[in-house]
This record gives C-alpha cells, sequence and structure tokens, in this order.
C-alpha cells in the first residue's frame, strides 16, 4: 500500500499534473492540500476514471483538502468533526483557521488518513500567527480525544512546520521566523509524544530533501527550501513502513508545477518505481554547499 501527500496548490490550476503524477506513482491514497476549489467545482469523474473515489472539503478559493483512494474511503470526517466556525474579521483570513477547510480524515484499507493543511502563520506574533498554534492544539487535542496510538493511522499534509534544522536551507536566515519557532517545532513534537513517527525521516536522515521551494529567484534549483510536508504515522503504521520517498522531478516541468513535491509512504511492498531526482540534483547541490562562506 502506497500512502503519499501533496500540496498541489490549486486542483484546477494543476489537476493535469495531479492526474499524472497518479500515472507516475499510482499511490493507493494520496492526500491532497490546497485545492482552493469549492466542493461543488470539484470534478470526482477526472479521478474516477483512473480508479480513485475522491473525498474533498473546500470552501472556494481558499484552502481545501481531500483524499483520493482507490482502496476504499469511509467514516469520512472534516473539520474535526465540528462545524466551522465564523471567520473572526470580514478580511482576516487564517486568523480564524476553524473557520477554514483545512482537515479531512476517512478510512481508507483499513488505515485511517488525515489530509490536513496547517495554516502558514504569516509572521511572528501576528493574530494569524497565534492563530496557527491554536489550530495546531486543536489538531493535537482531536488525536488525544477521539484516536489511539495503537491503530493504523496517518496524519499527513502540509504542517507549514520545518521540525529541525536539517530541513531549511539555511537555519541562520529562517530562524527569527515562522515554521521555525520554538513554539511551532513544540507543537509537532507534541504530536509525536501523542504516538507518531516521522515516517520520512526514518528512511532518510540526511539534510537538504525538502518539500517546498519557493517559486521566486530560482530556489528550486539552487535546493533553498523547507520540508514543511510530512506523513506522521502510528507505531502499527511505522512498523508495516518499507520506504519513504520525496518526489522532487515532480516539482519540475509540464503541466505546471506546484511549489510543493508529493511525499510517498510505502507499506508492507514497494509501489511503482520512480526516479525522485535527488541523485541527479546531488551534484548541483554540492556545489552550492561548496560555495557557502565558511562560519
Amino acid at each position: 500500500m502506497r500512502i503519499a501527500t501533496w500540496n498541489v496548490n490549486s486542483m484546477k490550476a494543476r489537476l493535469e499534473k495531479v492526474r499524472w503524477w497518479l500515472g507516475r506513482a499510482a499511490p493507493d491514497v494520496l492526500l491532497i492540500q490546497e485545492t482552493k476549489l469549492a466542493d461543488a467545482d470539484v470534478s470526482p469523474e477526472r479521478f474516477a476514471d483512473l480508479g480513485y473515489q475522491l473525498a474533498h472539503h473546500g470552501e472556494g478559493r481558499w484552502n481545501g483538502v481531500a483524499i483520493a483512494s482507490r482502496c476504499g474511503l469511509d467514516e469520512i470526517v472534516t473539520n474535526f468533526g465540528e462545524p466551522r466556525r465564523a471567520p473572526a474579521t470580514a478580511t482576516g483570513g487564517d486568523d480564524q483557521p476553524l473557520a477554514e477547510t483545512r482537515m479531512i480524515s476517512a478510512l481508507c484499507g483499513g488505515v485511517r488518513v488525515v489530509s490536513l493543511y496547517a495554516p502558514n502563520g504569516r509572521s511572528m506574533g501576528s493574530p494569524h500567527y497565534v492563530a496557527k498554534l491554536a489550530w495546531l492544539d486543536r489538531l493535537a487535542r482531536w488525536l488525544e480525544e477521539t484516536r489511539k496510538p495503537s491503530e493504523l493511522l496517518v496524519v499527513g499534509g502540509d504542517y507549514n512546520i520545518a521540525p529541525d534544522d536539517r530541513d531549511v536551507w539555511d537555519a541562520r536566515a529562517c530562524h527569527g521566523g515562522t515554521h521555525v519557532s520554538p513554539a511551532e517545532r513544540g507543537a509537532f513534537q507534541r504530536l509525536c509524544d501523542w504516538g507518531l513517527v516521522d515516517a520520512y525521516r526514518k528512511y532518510h536522515p540526511e539534510a537538504e530533501r525538502y518539500t517546498w521551494w519557493d517559486y521566486r529567484a530560482g530556489d528550486f534549483y539552487k535546493n533553498y527550501g523547507m520540508r514543511i510536508d510530512h506523513l506522521l504515522v502510528t507505531q502499527s503504521v511505522a512498523s508495516r513502513a518499507i520506504d519513504a520517498e520525496i518526489d522532487r522531478e515532480a516539482r519540475k516541468g509540464k503541466p505546471i508545477p506546484s511549489d510543493h513535491a508529493p511525499l510517498t509512504l510505502d507499506l508492507d511492498e514497494a509501489g511503482t518505481a520512480f526516479d525522485p531526482g535527488w541523485a541527479g540534483a546531488a551534484e548541483r547541490i554540492a556545489a552550492r554547499r561548496a560555495k557557502k562562506p565558511k562560519t
């Protein structure tokens, strides 16, 4: 069983890229974030013709999460099982993230999966940063109140958190901002302390493996990125895992790519083989490292 997560940065703009990647990597379950569609605007038939059922939780222009599965799609939960709240302000956006479509969960092939899109936080000390921490607290409480560390559970998506300094291109440049703050990293650690394991790190302890790169200034080709998309799993899932990978190649080329790359996790046996592109990028990454000023 292959489970993957991908922030597609607009399903409307990237649908053909998503369909291409479903054919390339053939995940059994794909957790999708930032669809930027309302439920009425999704195209489930464009997944059905590839053998996937689709569950979507979206509001329109922003956010939006989904699960595409070819191994069942049952017991769907959205927004932690509670009604969406009213926005805090008319134009504030993610100053009240529980008003937004950021979480969907379902049972797929006997595994409970969660697709989440955590708030960005924007800037330290802002109402958006405070709201991000509140949303992460709500996620942790949902796990503590409704799930068990003993169950087969995968909590995947765009966390907008780089758990440690290996997960950013330049720790000195990043510290003092969001995504790397002690409070955000503490929220991530709280999930791990509850019973979740960072599946990618089980197989890849090395630095400079990222899931997001800014579109600007050639950051992707310089490998100036962050690892902010994660598949956190319970021990019962981790014991079945055999490999995890970030598909760097999906961040390139046409159709127009997202600014995020897909992350995969294989359980029990290897999924469809693909070249993630890291070996080919190694020389360029090493050259950049050699040019860094010594500290």
